[in-house]
C-alpha cells in the first residue's frame, strides 16, 4: 500500500510539480549555472546506495589549495530560499518514481555515516528513505543527531499509511512556515561524527 500511495500521489501532483521544477531548473541555470542537479550516491533500503538527485543550491568555488569552501561561504540567496521552500528537494520525486525513495522515512544522509552509526541508529536503514520524515516535521535541523536518529527509528516501528498523511500534511504546514531550516550557526546541520 505505501508503495502505491507514493506513486499515486507523486503522480497527482506531476501537473503542479513539473511546471514548477521546470521554472526552479531556468532560475538555477540563470543565476548558478550549470549543472542544475545535484546527485550524490546517499544509502537507501538496508543501506544500499543510489544517485539521490536536488536541485543545486550552492555555488561552486574553491579556497587557494582548490578545496571546496565550506557551506556558508558556497550558499547563495537563491539556495537559501530554496531549502526554505524545499523546492531544492523537487527532483526527489523521480526517486520515488523509481522506487529508490518513498515520500516519507528517515532523510537518506551521507554514505560515510553508516559505519558511525549504533545499531539502533542504524534501523533507520529498515525503511525505505523519504522526501520527508518524522525528523522533519518534529523539528528539522533545529534537532540534534541523536533526536533525529531517535524520530527516524520511531517512525520505523510505527510507520502506517496514515502516519505518512499526517507526515506530509504537517511537511506542508513547516514548508510554509520556514520552521527548523539549519541548526544554530550552521547553514543546514553540522557533520556527524558518531554518538557519544
Amino acid at each position: 500500500m505505501k508503495r502505491l500511495f507514493d506513486i499515486a500521489v507523486t503522480l497527482l501532483a506531476a501537473p503542479l510539480l513539473v511546471p514548477v521544477a521546470a521554472v526552479v531548473a531556468l532560475v538555477i541555470w540563470a543565476g548558478l549555472g550549470r549543472p542544475v542537479l545535484f546527485v550524490q550516491e546517499r544509502p537507501g533500503l538496508n543501506g544500499a546506495p543510489f544517485r539521490m538527485m536536488k536541485f543545486r543550491t550552492m555555488r561552486e568555488a574553491n579556497d587557494g589549495d582548490g578545496r571546496p569552501l565550506s557551506d556558508a561561504e558556497r550558499m547563495t540567496g537563491l539556495g537559501r530560499f530554496l531549502r526554505a521552500t524545499s523546492l531544492d528537494e523537487l527532483p526527489e520525486f523521480w526517486n520515488v518514481l523509481k522506487g529508490e525513495m518513498s515520500l516519507v522515512g528517515p532523510r537518506p544522509l551521507l554514505m560515510e555515516y553508516l559505519p558511525l552509526y549504533s545499531r539502533e541508529q542504524a534501523r533507520r536503514h529498515e525503511v525505505r528513505p523519504g522526501i520527508t520524515g518524522w525528523a522533519q516535521v518534529k523539528g528539522r535541523n533545529a534537532l540534534s543527531w541523536e533526536e533525529k536518529f531517535a524520530y527516524d527509528v520511531w517512525y520505523v516501528d510505527n510507520r502506517s499509511l496514515w502516519l505518512d498523511i499526517r507526515i506530509l500534511a504537517r511537511t506542508l504546514v513547516n514548508v510554509f512556515s520556514g520552521s527548523g531550516i539549519a541548526a544554530d550557526g550552521h547553514v543546514t546541520m553540522p557533520r556527524f561524527r558518531g554518538s557519544k
